[in-house]
């Protein structure tokens, strides 16, 4: 389902070896599904409010997922083998206001690390500088370590589950090789039971970066 835009369905273990003969059965399956593409927009598009800070429980955080030996990556799978025209997990990615209210979500849980790591002070100190300077730094919430050392953290928030990619710009990526502290946090299943988990820089270690866009010039 990731592999051709799709969220996946929840509960079901994701498999390397899958023949292709499901492939073409799932793309029969949903070939001019009417209702499918109507649900998955309408959960795609659907606005997210803010969390109650109570959702910020002590365990939000947890190990990321486990990596799987991929077959190829996953900007070859969709473009080959896919005739689908809607990538729902990329506009899902372009949801304004599910990603605000993502990063002020893990602005609630950086505070609360902080609060509970007796760095009270530098919790106060933390800014949300994608609001507060634009988003063209590469990173969306300024925070601490709890030496004092400066943490750049890039949130990516979906409502869907750990698995689904993200999708970073080049401006991101250059943040991730020349901040030290920077940290992306992953927030998944927001609209349920949000939890994080983190990823270091740089981001071409920590994940398998596909070049799904291109920047196009005649000069």
């Amino acid at each position: 389902m990731m592999e051709l835009g799709l969220p996946y369905i929840d509960g079901y273990k994701p498999r390397g070896n899958d023949q292709e003969l499901l492939r073409t059965e799932i793309l029969a399956q949903l070939s001019g599904n009417a209702a499918v593409e109507r649900i998955t927009e309408t959960i795609v598009e659907a606005p997210a409010s803010d969390l109650d800070a109570s959702a910020v429980i002590a365990n939000v955080f947890v190990e990321p997922p486990a990596r799987d030996v991929a077959r190829g990556t996953y900007e070859r799978r969709v473009t080959a083998s896919s005739p689908r025209q809607i990538n729902y997990l990329e506009r899902a990615s372009r949801n304004r206001s599910l990603g605000l209210a993502g990063e002020r979500f893990a602005m609630e849980a950086e505070h609360r690390r902080l609060w509970e790591a007796d760095a009270r002070h530098l919790a106060d100190r933390m800014e949300h500088v994608s609001a507060t300077k634009g988003d063209g730094l590469g990173y969306d919430i300024l925070s601490f370590e709890t030496d004092g050392r400066e943490r750049f953290i890039e949130d990516k928030t979906t409502a869907f589950g750990s698995r689904p990619p993200f999708f970073a710009s080049a401006k991101e990526v250059a943040a991730s090789e020349t901040l030290a502290t920077f940290q992306l946090y992953r927030v998944f299943t927001f609209r349920e039971a949000p939890k994080i988990f983190t990823l270091p820089s740089p981001l071409r270690q920590s994940c398998v970066l596909d070049p799904v866009q291109f920047r196009a010039s005649l000069l």
